[in-house]
């Protein structure tokens, strides 16, 4: 049962000391205010939100000094009067809505003959400030990246939407974590009913504690078991603005660097910010390049065995030759050598993101040179798979998108035991079987593999954005995730008109 805060300062004392028991990082003062120094006043926060040396600079710290100033008697009907309405505060009429309060980094105040606690903004708690993103890197375009602060992070985005139509709305995740989420949209532009569907989404489970973005992701995504991620994730405020001009919704996580994105399709993830800054041809060049990466990324070892063990009549003789050469001496059959390199690159891989900075590095390309050269020059491996290895590993890292290449690395070592055993038959197979369940996938009501799917749904104008990006002009509809009669972004002035 919740505990009401009363105007008997002392009673408010134990109630709130008791909550926070054995909690030596909690600092808690009883300050006299008054112009007497007749009333007294109790001040919670935590050691690192308010330091000594800013006491007086803080906002608790200009408050008191306002007190000292006042009678005794107004004290309490200055608080009631000025303090909710000019300061930046908040009331509470519990003992533990004021310890959340607190909990968010902020201070508590109580006063003496006031029945309500006061949240008062300060420092709040240290973090990250804006750094450069590592994980999506551009060639041209802004280099800022989220940090973990959730304000701040919506701040980078309203920095960049500068309208009232941009909307955050703020909900709480973990019943003991009771993380910050935010949900960043353009009211006039999203679907009607997406934003009520991610808020019963994040209404239908309960969970101690969500430390990242991630562990909301896994449970609010309907395909569970799907390889295929069902929300784009970004740590660059320019993306994700871009993704809330197209109408879409951006998720907020606090102590998270990483935004979801939704709806999101295949398309989405193959898209990069510097796409829309450089010009169409290269931009259109390097896309089709991560589409061709994205297939090869999984069908590729798969496809080698194929050829190899099943389908040499589609080999050129020298070829075929030079690769029977290449294989003398080798003890494994093809398949397990495809298998043996993958994992090993696997493990270096894994092994490369462990290892801190220079030395993660140094382990991928050093590791992979001397291991792939050791098992060829011991008759391992033939030289042919280690380049079919490599070539599979640029592949998967051409891809922008992380969580999304995972999705192919895994479905790899599928097309490796279906050729290997079926030839391309089983390519066959593993290519319908993939192209069925994206076929079957949506996302918040967006079929997956949109625009390619439903193309009709936005007359055609989404496909001006997939293999090739037209030039800006031709773009001058927002994509289907935009409600009906919001899809008009760019009108031409003062020039001929252009055909569609």
């Amino acid at each position: 049962m919740a505990v009401q805060v009363t105007s008997d300062l002392q009673e408010n004392i134990r109630q709130f000391e008791e909550l926070f028991s054995d909690c030596a990082d909690i600092k808690k003062r009883k300050i006299k205010v008054g112009q007497k120094l007749g009333r007294e006043c109790y001040i919670a926060y935590i050691e690192v939100s308010i330091s000594n040396v800013d006491w007086k600079d803080s906002a608790v710290g200009k408050l008191l000094q306002t007190l000292r100033g006042l009678p005794e008697e107004e004290l309490v009907q200055y608080v009631e009067q000025n303090v909710e309405d000019i300061s930046d505060s908040q009331p509470f009429g519990t003992i533990e809505d004021a310890a959340q309060g607190m909990l968010t980094g902020d201070a508590l105040f109580f006063l003496d003959g006031y029945a309500k606690a006061l949240k008062i903004p300060d420092k709040g708690y240290p973090g990250r400030g804006v750094y450069e993103t590592e994980s999506e890197k551009v060639i041209r375009g802004s280099n800022e990246g989220f940090s973990e602060s959730v304000k701040l992070n919506t701040a980078l985005i309203r920095k960049r939407l500068r309208s009232p139509h941009v909307k955050v709305k703020e909900s709480f995740v973990g019943k003991r974590t009771q993380t910050n989420v935010d949900l960043v949209y353009l009211k006039d532009l999203i679907h009607p009913g997406m934003l009520e569907e991610i808020e019963k989404r994040l209404g239908e489970f309960e969970i101690d504690g969500a430390l990242d973005s991630g562990i909301i992701e896994q449970l609010t995504e309907k395909r569970k078991y799907s390889p295929f991620p069902q929300f784009q994730t970004t740590q660059r405020p320019d993306r994700a603005a871009m993704a809330i001009l197209e109408g879409r919704i951006v998720l907020l996580s606090d102590n998270s660097p990483v935004a979801l994105i939704l709806p999101a399709t295949y398309n989405t993830f193959i898209q990069t910010s510097d796409d829309y800054y450089s010009r169409w041809e290269i931009a259109s060049f390097t896309r089709m390049l991560r589409y061709l990466a994205s297939f090869l990324a999984m069908a590729f070892p798969g496809l080698y065995l194929a050829m190899t063990n099943f389908h040499t009549q589609i080999v050129p003789t020298d070829l075929l030759l030079s690769l029977a050469a290449a294989r003398q001496g080798v003890p494994f059959p093809a398949a397990v050598e495809i298998v043996l390199m993958e994992v090993a690159f696997e493990l270096l891989r894994e092994a490369g993101v462990r290892l801190p900075g220079a030395n993660g590095n140094t382990i991928g390309i050093v590791g992979g040179l001397i291991i792939g050269q050791a098992a060829v020059d011991a008759n391992i491996v033939s030289p042919i798979v280690v380049i079919v290895v490599a070539l599979t590993a640029l592949c998967s890292f051409a891809v922008p998108n992380e969580e999304f290449a995972t999705a192919f690395r895994i479905l790899k070592f599928l097309f490796i035991f279906l050729c290997s055993t079926l030839g391309f038959f089983g390519f066959l197979v593993g290519m319908l079987g993939i192209l069925i369940h994206l076929s079957h996938m949506e996302s918040f009501g967006i079929p997956y593999l949109a625009p390619f799917v439903g193309a009709d749904l936005n007359g055609y104008r989404d496909e001006r954005d997939t293999f090739l990006r037209l030039p800006l002009g031709f773009l001058k509809k927002r994509p289907i995730y935009t409600r009906d009669g919001a899809r008009t972004r760019l009108k031409l002035k003062n020039q001929t008109k252009q055909k569609p």
